[in-house]
């Protein structure tokens, strides 16, 4: 009988669970931010094509956030398939909640960076004063989803 047929398949399911949260989420969060910033950009283009380049920023944030759930799913998945049957279902816990702690994170972010790009790059094409609020509005919204990586990386480590 080897160590494997005594680990509580729940584990497993559990901790893949969290992979697929962190990588699902993630990408959810960040294709909306893109979008949303996306159809902002375009409409702001047809009266100032000028700006098109400086207000693609929010797209470029709302793309991060896909890597991020990208990184923790990668590291989540080579932790699942190495849990020990010791502490199986601490384990499998913890690796979905590090999963939905970034997917949710980033996700939240994502909503946040859309809106905010969206209506930033409307605003910026008619006052240029409001570019530096909007950037800094866009980095809180980004640190949210950071928040949610570096906590995920954290619950990670448990063994």
């Amino acid at each position: 009988m080897s160590d494997t047929d005594t680990i509580e398949p729940s584990a497993y399911f559990f901790g893949y669970i969290g992979v697929a949260s962190a990588v699902v989420f993630a990408n959810l969060g960040s294709s909306y931010g893109a979008t949303k910033s996306g159809v902002g950009i375009c409409s702001m283009g047809v009266l100032k094509p000028d700006l098109i380049m400086k207000s693609v920023i929010p797209v470029v944030m709302a793309g991060i956030l896909g890597i991020y759930g990208m990184i923790v799913g990668v590291i989540l998945q080579g932790k699942v398939s190495s849990i020990t049957a010791q502490s199986a279902s601490k384990q499998g816990y913890a690796y979905l909640s590090a999963g939905l702690c970034c997917g949710l994170s980033s996700l939240a972010a994502g909503l946040s960076i859309g809106i905010v790009g969206d209506a930033g790059v409307r605003a910026n094409a008619q006052q240029d004063r409001i570019f530096v609020g909007m950037i800094l509005i866009l980095i809180f919204a980004e640190a949210l989803a950071l928040y949610g990586l570096i906590v995920s990386l954290i619950l990670s480590q448990t063994s």
